[in-house]
């Protein structure tokens, strides 16, 4: 789930000058009786599909049309659609997005859908109030982070379940989990990371895989360390207005993590493309032994032909807790909806019990609603996927952290300040401590 958005500038003034010139006139459809829905997720459709036909029968003379695009394509044409005016009535939002969408006035508030934040996992609706106190999202799903690995892999080191569940990492000597990633690395001569005599030059299968650098948020990277580590990325839980990049604290982790690169056990900066060769296609390729990833990609480590995944819990930091970022997504309307009331209706059958079962059964995502999430549990178990390494840190707040990513103002700007940064440091080798300049940058574009 990356972000790639241009910045807040660039697209208020695009937003102004149609709005000018008249293009802005409603969403695409423009149709009071077809609420127009878009989402990226392809696995997800036939969920929402048979969300849809549930909507129909109880409003007879609505109709909804669902467009599905990939990730890049999504951002990309919604942007468009803003500026053009052929945005949908409905679409899934990211965290990520919100604060800039809010912030230019593209979202219709949701305060008389009655959506109550008792009914949903705990944080998921609060995460979704604008600074002017309106809601702009309906709760949707949630997922977090776990590590999945080999077992194959993990047997042949002779490490087990148990121990995999039971790790635990500090920045000064790496912890059980330093030693649990080099004993999974292997060189081409058969020589273990921990070994006498390994070749970190020339590394067979790398313990961890590449996720790339993290950007701002370190989502599937290094978010769960830092966190552990009692770090937070901002001064306030929501809406922040100082961020913590330059904090040696966070410095620290930053050094350690890519530091399991430097000394091998990490695949190399180089290892990783977003679309050809992300942390699960080099798992899948036996390039590398394990990799942390989210949720919403269970069912694709299922499905590796011939290799069978398993997950562990991330590992118990220095603060004596274990952490993972909780992301929630929500559906928004958009301002220019052709047909609110009918737009709103969808939102909220989307937000309702109902749907949230319907879209559970098939065992894709966790839905927002406690009974949605039980759904989805039974769905994977029926599939003989175990998904406690994800659900546990969800109901255990004795031993875990869960926490959201940075919600700001100026997301896209802070992405375009700390994408090229941390790559810099993970694959330029630049020092850590460049983040207090490009941290000083960014908290002067939030005091703006």
């Amino acid at each position: 789930m990356r972000v790639r958005m241009r910045t807040v500038a660039a697209l208020a003034g695009a937003l102004a000058l149609s709005l000018v010139s008249g293009c802005a006139k409603g969403g695409a459809g423009a149709s009071s009786d077809t609420v127009t829905y878009w989402l990226w997720d392809s696995n997800q459709l036939p969920a929402y599909q048979a969300c849809a036909k549930g909507f129909e029968k109880q409003n007879p003379g609505l109709q909804v049309k669902i467009t599905q695009l990939g990730w890049d394509d999504y951002w990309t044409k919604l942007t468009a659609g803003f500026i053009a005016g052929t945005e949908p009535d409905v679409f899934t939002d990211h965290i990520q997005k919100f604060g800039q969408f809010a912030d230019l006035k593209v979202l219709e508030p949701l305060d008389d859908l009655g959506i109550d934040p008792a009914a949903y996992q705990k944080g998921l609706a609060d995460n979704w109030i604008g600074q002017d106190g309106h809601r702009y999202g309906a709760p949707k799903d949630w997922d977090t982070v776990a590590l999945f690995y080999n077992e194959k892999a993990a047997k042949a080191a002779g490490l087990t379940a148990g121990q995999l569940n039971n790790l635990s990492w500090n920045s000064k000597d790496g912890g059980t989990f330093e030693k649990a990633v080099a004993h999974l690395t292997v060189d081409k001569n058969g020589k273990r990371g921990d070994e006498p005599g390994f070749d970190k030059n020339n590394v067979k299968v790398y313990g961890l895989a590449s996720n790339g650098a993290g950007d701002g948020d370190g989502q599937t990277q290094w978010s769960n360390f830092a966190a552990s580590a009692g770090w937070t990325y901002t001064d306030k839980k929501r809406w922040g207005t100082k961020y913590g990049y330059g904090s040696k604290a966070f410095q620290s982790v930053v050094k350690w993590y890519f530091g399991l690169a430097k000394k091998g056990y990490m695949a190399p900066f180089t290892a990783y493309n977003s679309q050809s060769s992300p942390g699960n296609a080099q798992v899948a390729a036996g390039k590398a032994a394990a990799t942390f990833d989210g949720a919403w990609m269970i069912s694709t480590y299922a499905g590796f032909k011939g290799m069978k995944i398993a997950t562990a819990l991330t590992p118990e930091g220095p603060t004596g807790k274990r952490a993972t970022m909780m992301n929630g997504l929500a559906d928004s309307i958009t301002k220019n909806a052709a047909g609110k009331a009918g737009a709103k209706k969808w939102v909220r059958y989307l937000a309702s019990d109902e749907c949230q079962k319907t879209v559970g059964s098939y065992g894709i995502v966790f839905p927002a609603t406690p009974d949605g999430t039980k759904a989805a549990v039974a769905a994977y178990k029926k599939k003989g996927i175990d998904v406690t390494a994800f659900t546990g840190p969800v109901a255990d707040k004795k031993d875990f952290t869960t926490f959201s990513y940075p919600i700001t103002n100026y997301a896209a700007d802070v992405f375009a300040l700390m994408h090229p940064a941390m790559q810099d440091i993970y694959g330029n080798g630049k020092s850590v401590s460049s983040l207090d300049k490009t941290n000083s940058q960014i908290n002067l574009i939030l005091d703006q």
